[in-house]
């Protein structure tokens, strides 16, 4: 679709062809049948979006049991379970199709991600045979449903220092699990308050008056659907959104719960009462249990670019049809797409989440990997988990972000409940905060790169990662961040010897992947040496560490907007040559031009970019969104969304 009145890009620029349907096999990649069926039955059970704003609150949460129920029938939630109880055997495959249905309605979404992710989930890999076979048949077809009730109201975040304690009973060979006051009630449960039967439940394990550390058990909360004996539930009510998920609190009361109760994948109680465990260590007991729960992570980063697909592809349909103002004299009023600000406010977010795609490909990729044991060691279960964090809170702040300016940029249309954005943003808000609230993931990707992932982070409880974080050799940290080593990669790839950031080629990928890479490197290196000056003047370690948050969060940024950089860069290497590579690079060219302006602050003050310099990137983003515009159409049709699963028919037609 040409633009009628954009300024013309520059001379000799020759605009690219894009196959639509070629460009969507790009982004479906090896899982376009998973996706396809997604697909499919988002059309089929598109009245969910009317139903969200038509129905009771209870009834919709039924609705969207029902509807969850129906898909798992085609196979399309089991993907990831293994194939003797009735999934699909791929790990791949279950994150994509849970992208996928993101495009949705998000209440279905964070259903199918409760049931299927962390409950399913956490029977799988935390479990054995003996729980895998007596759950997960019934499980993969919803025909029993669960919840994950880890949470509490006065811990969050803090897993390690959960309340809830489960008390081994030697006599009848029993846990006791008891609820020891309201800090300690499992909350925000979803499917706790209306539909599930039996809840995954983390508890501080206690054998012979002896703690060992948090471990999950399997509770039954309702018999033949009425609340089980010694369990209390209560309704989280209403919310700001996913209002068909039925969030609650649970407390218990002594409920008992056989032995084989246990999730005894990584450590088991015997009969009489005996603690054991292959791994020593509490703290690496701790994490590896966790680690078998980056799926979730994995899975909601997904969904909140998917999200922001929908809200971009809604708002850049509306912007190639809606006039306001004249041009010129004369004119018909002028298209909002062929206006600078608007390109500028909507294309550079495009190309953010074509960046965003690419890097979560290769996240699911290596979850993908470690899980199906095609590279399962500590190291990359280690990249696996920074990894996942932080593309998570990338890709959810993206999501939020989005969704607003897309909003906006859809004027009072936009504000209407039928045109979608008010369930996106109220639906997709929680995203930047389940699963880890995505503050506190960027503070373990940030302390993950001060240890350089060392195996002895493990070991250690919260208190002693800090202490171990501020007490390690920094200057080893110093040295392997080394701006000089990055100048001396980069001078054999650019021109212009130490001035290489000032003559090199700004469409230059080379250059545009040493400005991030600059900047991390330069950012950690400044990070070990602000710690290094609090240690040697004898400060508390927490103090410290506490003092330097700012900074890590930084970091870790800068970390993700690299390794997001690198993806896109590598992708569109990949290409053969045609429209769609050509498409791409120009995206690719966007994204990272737009993540160097917007820092262009640091980039000035630590001697990177000149005023001119600096002045002449924002051209270049002008310029591309000039050639970017023709495209954009295209660009958003190839994320393959439902076209029922835009509703909002004032404003795509």
């Amino acid at each position: 679709m040409a633009p009628e009145n954009a300024s013309a890009p520059a001379t000799g620029y020759v605009q690219p062809d894009v196959d639509v349907p070629s460009l969507t096999s790009v982004l479906d990649g090896e899982y376009a049948g998973i996706r396809d069926l997604v697909r499919t039955n988002l059309a089929t059970y598109a009245s969910v979006l009317e139903e969200a704003d038509e129905l009771g609150i209870d009834a919709f949460r039924d609705r969207v049991r029902d509807v969850v129920v129906k898909m798992a029938a085609t196979g399309q939630t089991g993907m990831g379970f293994p194939a003797e109880y009735g999934g699909g055997g791929d790990v791949g495959a279950s994150i994509a199709a849970f992208e996928t249905l993101a495009f949705g309605d998000l209440s279905v979404l964070v259903k199918v991600g409760v049931q299927f992710g962390l409950f399913g989930g956490a029977i799988l890999h935390l479990g054995t045979g003996r729980h895998h076979a007596a759950y997960l048949p019934d499980l993969i077809t919803g025909e029993l449903m669960g919840c994950f009730a880890m949470t509490e109201t006065g811990h969050g975040s803090n897993v390690q220092a959960l309340g809830t304690v489960a008390r081994y009973d030697t006599a009848s060979r029993e846990f006791v699990i008891t609820t020891p006051g309201d800090h300690a009630r499992k909350d925000y449960i979803g499917n706790a308050a209306r539909h599930a039967e039996l809840a995954v439940v983390f508890a501080q394990l206690e054998v012979d008056g002896s703690s060992q550390g948090v471990h999950a058990f399997v509770v039954p909360i309702r018999v033949g659907g009425q609340t089980a004996p010694g369990v209390r539930i209560e309704d989280d009510g209403r919310k700001m959104g996913l209002n068909g998920v039925d969030n609650g609190r649970i407390w218990f009361d002594g409920v008992r719960v056989p032995r084989e109760a246990l999730l005894n994948r990584f450590a088991d109680v015997s009969p009489e009462g005996v603690y054991e465990s292959a791994i020593d260590n509490p703290n690496r007991r701790f994490f590896t249990m966790l680690g078998t729960l980056v799926q979730g992570r994995v899975s909601v980063a997904g969904a909140g670019i998917s999200v922001a697909k929908v809200a971009l592809s809604i708002a850049t349909k509306y912007a190639v049809r809606r006039r306001q103002f004249e041009a010129a004299p004369d004119t018909e009023e002028q298209l909002l797409l062929d206006y600078g600000l608007h390109q500028r406010r909507l294309l550079p977010l495009i190309a953010r989440t074509y960046a965003l795609h690419f890097a979560q490909d290769e996240v699911r990729a290596q979850l993908h990997e470690v899980f199906s044991g095609i590279e399962d060691d500590a190291q990359a279960r280690r990249r696996l988990e920074s990894r996942a964090a932080g593309i998570k809170a990338l890709g959810t702040w993206h999501a939020t972000g989005v969704v607003q300016e897309c909003r906006e940029a859809c004027g009072g249309g936009g504000y209407l409940a039928i045109n979608r954005f008010a369930a996106l943003k109220g639906d997709s808000d929680v995203f930047t905060t389940f699963e880890g609230d995505n503050h506190v993931l960027l503070q373990l990707v940030g302390k993950g790169l001060l240890t350089d992932h060392a195996s002895e982070f493990e070991d250690l409880d919260q208190l002693g990662m800090v202490r171990y974080v501020t007490g390690l050799a920094v200057e080893t940290v110093i040295e392997r961040t080394s701006a000089h080593k990055l100048l001396e990669r980069v001078r054999d790839l650019l021109p212009g010897g130490d001035e290489w950031d000032r003559e090199a080629g700004l469409l230059d990928s080379e250059y545009q992947l040493a400005m991030v890479r600059f900047r991390e490197e330069h950012m950690l290196a400044g990070l070990a040496r602000r710690i290094k000056r609090g240690i040697d003047q004898k400060r508390d370690p927490g103090a410290v560490f506490s003092q330097v948050q700012d900074h890590v969060i930084a970091v870790a940024r800068a970390h993700v907007e690299r390794l997001v950089t690198e993806a896109f860069v590598d992708k569109v290497r990949g290409l053969p040559e045609g429209g769609e590579k050509t498409a791409l690079a120009l995206l690719c060219d966007l994204f990272a031009l737009s993540t160097i302006e917007a820092d262009r602050a640091w980039f000035m003050e630590h001697g990177r970019l000149t005023v001119q310099r600096s002045k002449a990137i924002s051209r270049e983003v002008n310029d591309l969104c000039r050639k970017v515009r023709p495209l954009a159409v295209d660009l958003v049709d190839a994320w393959g969304i439902p076209a029922a699963m835009l509703r909002a028919p004032d404003l795509v037609g």
